[in-house]
């Protein structure tokens, strides 16, 4: 063993009760400066008290001691369970044997001896001495040799402690000393009844107390009460099932700082060497500037996710109030509790608001024009009183028109074109009111109002600052609207203009049509129909699809059907129509421009240039129909077919020529000639009513004819029910449709007479016509029929040739034909004084309504108008 002298040996009267000594022996007290002093000791009733019920436990339950006795002959007479543990060894080997040669190493024996003789003798030894580990290891030992010489009989008393045990634990406290008093987070330690039994310094400055002051004290005396219940409630949990609880938050006042201060606490259960429960340790941080600081960036987030979802939800389509409600549908909930959109009423029919001056009567600069609200959106009941207290007016839902006083922070907010923030007023639903107006190129077009319920924060500078943003981008979105309407709407005059307005007229026939945009309603397309009365109680049925869409197919729409009527009114027949057309569709797109070479001003072509050179398509169905005869003769270029629903029989497709579509060229048009029974219905229509790409269109087809042949009887409801049947379904095309119902006319309206090429023909023609005309009522026609009359036959006897044929015909008019085999046309002229003849068709332009001739097959028809 090493030698080391004594220092500040005990008195042989100290005595201490070592635990695990086996029977009843007693030991003195070591006061070596390496082992403190037992803190199993009785404590005394205060201390108990501040510790409460749970123990600890002993210090010897975290180090490694032993303790034996030596008897006089120099052999272990007493084994304790500690020594059994600390060596290896059990008792019933131990007492009677050598301790030297039990534990010492073989090469320190002599040593040991003699410093066990020592003892023995009366001198009391400390020192180290290596020794063998329960499981076969060395260790480093420190050995207290106490002689016992008050006993009967001479001996010894050891006590061994491991050194590396002891220093571990000097370690360890010195380090959780540091930690404990050094770090600048707070630290708390309850013990088993929830006291405190220790803090650090940072935790009591962080409360403005001292150490001192906190212990013995609970959560109750130190916080809020709801506070320290959450605390209290949390501490129970951990103490009781040993699950830590992380970042638990409250709040708390301290007299030191301004304000509340928000707390986290880490909360973890202390267990002793035994494993029982002995307190709760909590480690404790002021996290109110961080939790501002998370509150800011969690509301810059939230901002940036609602612009971002204004991006992509605001603008979706080119409508106004679809525009203004995707608006709302972002910022309620996620913003505000209540929101609407009002828009100036001029806006909404696609006038402009000036930057001074009048608009009309109802939009003034000062911020006091009309205004219709066009959309509302609220997470909050009564809605109508909340925006009746807001606004001053009783304007809930959407479609309602109001003025806002001049005075008001609306009407400021219109006249500035900045965003107000009024005063909360009386109403107890609403805390905070933001006025934005509606501002999209340097033009106020109406304003947002926002509002948050009573419970809500109210607008701040940042809230405002994103308002503003939100509300600009939708501003452009709802200007782009605006303008596009209004675009979209003259184009649609436009289109609509060239139209028949409302159900055309047409002898012989009952016409009923329809013209729907497509349900997009992004642009207008080319489609178009006409009815055009033809001399001789015809006329001409026409439809027409411009191919492509936009106002230029719309122009040229209107070109195509100008032409059209242009054309009718030459009386060519239906192919020779169509041919005339096919060349202005080619004439409408000049293919001849120039093509990226500069022109003699030293320029490239425009662009206008480029889309001039674009060659027209389009498809029509041309047809003319005679109420006399009941003969309808077709031309097709490139259409789809007519379709016909006879009288008791399903509708059936015609079987017409499709022919190619005008702008081709190439090709001439075949003609078609049917006669069509009495009641018998005949429809004309646009491709978008029969095709989708949802579908083929042989289907688009028989569902059209379906709808056709279980109809009403009446034209007009069997229009709507085709439209009904077909046009949900699709609608991705504009639709045209014309339908014409056949009505014969009674055997009694015709009158009609075949006359020789003979002077005497002219009286006969005379007298036939006023019989006729007798003979129904038309009494007040008689006189100027049988003057006009007698002029026809007379030109047909000296300017044609061949067999006379009169015609007579009552309809909305009286129309009178005279055909003669001569091609020569009548042409009205000048007669002068001494001229015998010429004044004929003068008498006919000036007595008849209109008057005019065509050419057959065989010769010509001369034929005047009277009107009933």
């Amino acid at each position: 063993m090493n030698s080391t002298p004594a220092r500040n040996a005990p008195s042989n009267s100290g005595h201490a009760a070592v635990p695990g000594q086996a029977g009843a022996q007693h030991v003195p007290a070591p006061a070596h400066h390496h082992l403190p002093a037992p803190v199993c000791a009785p404590r005394p009733a205060a201390e108990e008290q501040r510790w409460g019920a749970g123990d600890p436990g002993s210090i010897y339950d975290y180090i490694r001691v032993a303790t034996f006795a030596i008897g006089p002959d120099g052999r272990i007479s007493q084994w304790s369970d500690r020594a059994a543990e600390f060596f290896g060894v059990p008792a019933a080997e131990a007492v009677g044997a050598d301790p030297v040669t039990t534990f010492v190493p073989r090469e320190l024996w002599q040593r040991g001896r003699a410093r066990l003789e020592r003892t023995l003798a009366g001198e009391e030894w400390v020192g180290t001495t290596p020794y063998r580990h329960a499981d076969g290891g060395e260790g480093l030992a420190e050995l207290y040799l106490m002689p016992d010489s008050e006993l009967p009989t001479a001996g010894a008393t050891c006590l061994a402690v491991d050194l590396g045990r002891l220093r571990r634990i000097e370690t360890d406290l010195a380090a959780s000393e540091a930690v404990f008093g050094q770090t600048p987070t707070g630290f708390v330690l309850f013990d088993d009844r929830l006291r405190l039994q220790r803090v650090n310094d940072a935790f009591a400055s962080g409360l403005g107390l001292a150490p001192t002051d906190l212990e013995g004290l609970t959560a109750h005396d130190i916080f809020p009460g709801s506070e320290a219940d959450r605390l209290t409630a949390a501490l129970r949990k951990v103490l009781a099932s040993g699950e830590p609880v992380f970042d638990l938050r409250f709040h708390a006042a301290v007299p030191t700082r301004e304000g509340n201060r928000l707390w986290a606490v880490s909360l973890y259960r202390l267990n002793g060497a035994a494993g029982q429960p002995m307190g709760v340790a909590g480690q404790v941080s002021d996290v109110t500037s961080r939790h501002v600081a998370e509150r800011e960036a969690d509301g810059v987030r939230r901002n940036l996710a609602l612009l971002n979802e204004a991006s992509a939800h605001i603008g979706s389509t080119l409508d106004l109030e679809t525009t203004a409600k995707e608006l709302l549908d972002v910022v309620v909930p996620p913003f505000c509790d209540l929101a609407t959109v009002d828009l100036y009423t001029a806006l909404l029919s696609g006038e402009t608001v000036p930057s001074a001056g009048r608009l009309g009567d109802n939009v003034l600069t000062d911020g006091s024009g009309e205004l219709r609200r066009v959309a509302v959106s609220s997470v909050v009941g009564g809605a109508s009183s909340v925006l009746g207290s807001v606004t001053g007016l009783p304007i809930a839902e959407a479609g309602g028109t109001l003025c806002y006083p001049r005075r008001s922070p609306h009407a400021r907010a219109l006249r500035t074109g900045r965003s107000v923030v009024p005063e909360p007023g009386p109403d107890p639903l609403l805390r905070s009111t933001l006025i934005v107006p509606l501002v999209a190129r340097d033009q106020v077009l109406g304003l947002v109002q926002l509002s948050r319920a009573i419970g809500s924060e109210p607008f701040d500078a940042r809230d405002v600052a994103i308002a503003e943003e939100l509300v600009a981008r939708a501003a452009v979105c709802i200007d782009n609207a605006r303008l596009y309407r209004r675009e979209h709407e003259r184009a649609l005059i436009l289109q609509r203009s060239l139209l028949p307005p409302g159900n055309p007229v047409a002898s012989g026939l009952e016409i009923a049509c329809r013209y729907l945009p497509s349900n997009n309603n992004t642009e207008v397309g080319g489609d178009w129909f006409d009815v055009i009365p033809l001399p001789g109680n015809r006329t001409a049925l026409v439809i027409g699809d411009v191919m492509g869409r936009g106002l230029r197919a719309a122009v040229a729409m209107g070109q195509l059907r100008t032409a059209v009527r242009t054309l009718a009114m030459l009386d060519l027949e239906p192919g020779e129509v169509l041919a005339a057309l096919d060349e202005i569709a080619r004439g409408l797109g000049d293919d001849t421009a120039p093509t990226g070479r500069s022109n003699p001003y030293g320029r490239l072509t425009s662009t206008a240039d480029e889309e001039a050179r674009e060659v027209y398509l389009a498809t029509c169905v041309y047809a003319v129909y005679d109420a006399v005869t009941r003969r309808c003769t077709f031309a097709n270029a490139g259409h789809l077919p007519p379709v016909l629903l006879g009288p008791g029989e399903p509708a059936r497709m015609l079987d017409v020529p499709p022919g190619l579509p005008l702008g081709v060229g190439g090709e001439p048009f075949e003609e078609v000639e049917l006669t069509l029974p009495d009641g018998a219905v005949l429809g004309l229509y646009t491709d978008g009513l029969v095709e989708s790409r949802k579908h083929q269109l042989d289907e688009g087809l028989k569902a059209f004819r379906t709808a056709l042949s279980d109809g009403g009887k009446g034209l007009e409801d069997l229009c709507d029910h085709v439209l009904g049947e077909l046009n949900p379904h699709h609608g991705e095309d504009d639709i045209a449709l014309l339908m014409a119902k056949v009505h014969a006319f009674p055997a009694d309206a015709v009158g009609q007479w075949f006359l020789p090429p003979e002077p005497t023909s002219v009286a006969k023609a005379r007298e036939a016509a006023c019989s006729w005309l007798l003979a129904r009522g038309l009494d007040e026609l008689v006189d100027t029929t049988e003057l006009l009359v007698s002029e026809l036959v007379t030109n047909a006897l000296r300017h044609g040739r061949g067999e006379i044929r009169l015609r007579l015909l009552r309809d909305r008019t009286m129309v009178c034909e005279v055909w003669d085999d001569g091609y020569a046309q009548p042409r009205q002229r000048r007669a002068h004084e001494t001229d015998e003849g010429g004044r004929g068709l003068q008498l006919v332009s000036l007595l008849a309504e209109r008057w005019g001739s065509r050419r057959t097959p065989k010769g010509k028809i001369v034929w005047f108008e009277l009107g009933l």
